[in-house]
C-alpha cells in the first residue's frame, strides 16, 4: 500500500512539473508575443512621426527626418530579407554577421540624428547635415546592397530548381507519351511438299520414293496454286494400261469357250 502511495505522489509531481513548465513556455510566448507587437506598433508610430515632419518641417529638421526615415526603412527591409532566408540558405549566416555590425553604426547613426532633432542651433544643425547626410548614404548603400544580393540569390535558385524540375517534367511526360506498339504476328509460312503427309506413311512411302517422287511434287505444287508441269505423269511400276485390260479380258472369254 506504501507503494501505491509513493507512484500516486511521482506521479502527481510528474503532472505538477509539467504543467509548470508548460505555463512558463506558454507565459515566455506571450510575452514575446506583447514586446513583438508592442516594439512594431511604437516603430510605426516613430515612422509616422518622422513622414509628418518630413513634410511640415522644410529645412534642416525636415532633413533630419528624411534621413532618419530612409535609414530605419532601408535596415528594416535588409534585416527582414535576410532573417527570412537564412533557415533555407546557411550562406546567409555570414551576411547576417556582416548585418549586425552594420546595424550598430546604423543605430548609432538614429541616435546622432535623432539628438540634433533637438539642437536649437539652425547654423550648426546646417553645418553637419552634409557630414550626416554621407554617413546615411554609406550605410543604407551597404544595407541595400546585402539585402539585393540576398533577393538575387534566392530568385537564383528558386529559377534553378524551376529549370531542373521544367527538364524533370519533359521526361515524364514523354514517358507517359511512349507507349509500345504490340508487334504484328509474322505471316505463316506456306507449307512444304510433305506437309500434308500422315506420320504413318512415312514407312510405307519410303520404297516407292524413287517412282512417285515426280507424281507427288506435281501434286503438291498445284496444291499450293503454283502452275502444273507441263509433262504427264510418269507411269508406275505395276500400273494397268488399257491395252492390258484389253487382251487379259479377250483371254478369259478364250477360257470360257473351251
Amino acid at each position: 500500500m506504501e507503494a501505491v502511495a509513493w507512484i500516486l505522489l511521482l506521479v502527481f509531481l510528474l503532472f505538477v512539473s509539467v504543467g509548470v513548465y508548460a505555463g512558463v513556455r506558454a507565459v515566455k510566448a506571450a510575452k514575446r508575443g506583447i514586446d513583438r507587437t508592442v516594439s512594431q506598433a511604437r516603430r510605426t508610430v516613430e515612422d509616422t512621426k518622422l513622414r509628418a515632419k518630413q513634410f511640415a518641417q522644410p529645412g534642416p529638421a525636415g532633413e533630419l527626418a528624411e534621413l532618419r526615415l530612409s535609414l530605419r526603412t532601408s535596415m528594416r527591409a535588409t534585416q527582414e530579407a535576410l532573417r527570412a532566408g537564412a533557415p533555407q540558405d546557411s550562406s546567409l549566416s555570414e551576411a547576417l554577421g556582416l548585418f549586425e555590425r552594420l546595424s550598430a553604426h546604423g543605430r548609432e547613426l538614429d541616435e546622432d540624428l535623432k539628438r540634433l532633432e533637438q539642437e536649437p542651433d539652425k547654423g550648426r544643425l546646417a553645418s553637419q547635415l552634409p557630414e550626416l547626410r554621407e554617413r546615411t548614404e554609406r550605410i543604407t548603400r551597404s544595407a541595400d546592397s546585402l539585402r539585393w544580393a540576398a533577393q538575387d540569390r534566392a530568385q537564383r535558385f528558386a529559377r534553378d530548381d524551376l529549370d531542373a524540375l521544367d527538364r524533370e517534367i519533359e521526361v515524364e511526360a514523354s514517358a507517359l507519351r511512349h507507349w509500345t506498339q504490340v508487334p504484328e504476328a509474322p505471316p505463316r509460312p506456306a507449307p512444304g511438299p510433305a506437309a500434308g503427309a500422315q506420320p504413318g506413311a512415312g514407312t510405307a512411302a519410303g520404297s516407292g520414293a524413287a517412282a512417285s517422287g515426280p507424281a507427288s511434287s506435281a501434286g503438291s505444287t498445284a496444291a499450293d496454286g503454283q502452275p502444273r508441269s507441263i509433262n504427264g505423269p510418269t507411269p508406275t511400276a505395276g500400273a494397268d494400261h488399257w491395252w492390258q485390260k484389253a487382251a487379259d479380258t479377250a483371254g478369259v472369254r478364250r477360257e470360257n469357250t473351251t
